[in-house]
């Protein structure tokens, strides 16, 4: 049996005093490099802007969801194509994405300047303070006046869990799913990086031109950090969830652009963090329910 994103190991199998030799299956992780084919100063020129650890895998989302939540690309249209550079060695093959932009496009070439070397658990390395990772473009507060109810976030990860189909056979892979108002599952990304499952989702939503992603529910299988909040502000989704903690960035990040932030949100149970107002039903007390 051949699973996408997974790797057959062989392992030794310990259960109290017996062992035995099996195998299993482990999350996939490879390099993936992302260029930009651009014009400047009348030439075509490439450019390499990161290179993450992922699982391999919609990869041609990853490289639009990481290109538009860094706010280098603004539309669909600006992506001519997506395709996969030619490699020199066996080990580059399928690692390495070249995303053509059109000619005489004007691009912030400022933002090219930094260069991002990304792990499959830290997301951008080197982002610490809020200033620096703001990204321009994103300095409105989110207004999208709507309510949802107690029971339909209650109900969002036995429905993530369910549809996790790699998650089933590693245990090892991060998810981001995007829900409706009413509960119904939009879209999954997975990968190792949660990081990269956000930017795998948010980059097909783009690629479909769904953006900006307006009355709708993102629920992540770990915790939220601040790039993943930021990640959330930067395609206008308006209620984001998370299994484990917020941090105290994530928390100030979604309280300054007006998006509901919930946290362990497991075993019917969840804590709001910010703007409250968008989870009918509510308990009294503290913000808790």
């Amino acid at each position: 049996m051949t699973l996408r994103g997974a790797v057959k190991q062989p392992i030794v199998h310990v259960a109290d005093a017996e062992t035995a030799v099996a195998e299993d299956y482990i999350a996939a992780e490879e390099p993936l490099e992302i260029q930009l084919a651009f014009d400047k100063d009348g030439k075509r020129r490439m450019h390499s802007v990161s290179i993450t650890m992922r699982t391999p895998g919609d990869d041609f989302d990853l490289a639009a969801g990481f290109l538009y939540s860094e706010g280098i690309i603004r539309r669909p249209d600006q992506i001519v194509s997506i395709d996969y550079a030619l490699s020199q060695t066996e080990v580059e093959q399928g690692n390495r994405v070249c995303v053509e932009l059109p000619s005489g496009d004007r691009l912030d070439l400022k933002r090219l300047e930094r260069h991002f070397y990304t792990t499959s658990s830290c997301g951008v390395c080197g982002k610490t303070s809020l200033e620096a990772v703001l990204t321009a473009g994103t300095a409105t507060p989110i207004h999208d006046d709507f309510a949802v109810t107690r029971e339909i976030i209650l109900s969002l990860p036995a429905k993530l869990r369910s549809a996790q189909a790699v998650f089933d056979q590693t245990g090892g892979l991060h998810a981001s799913a995007l829900f409706s108002v009413a509960g119904e599952l939009l879209s999954l990304r997975e990968d190792v990086g949660r990081h990269n499952a956000l930017d795998k989702l948010i980059g097909s939503e783009l690629l479909a031109a769904r953006l900006p992603l307006r009355k709708t529910i993102l629920l992540v299988s770990g915790r939220s950090s601040f790039e993943l909040v930021q990640k959330a502000v930067m395609a206008r989704i308006p209620i984001m969830a998370a299994v484990g903690a917020p941090s105290s960035l994530a928390v100030q990040l979604a309280a300054e652009f007006n998006i509901t932030l919930i946290g362990f949100l497991r075993d019917r149970r969840f804590n709001i963090y910010s703007n409250p107002e968008r989870i009918s039903a509510m308990a009294a007390v503290g913000g808790t329910v």
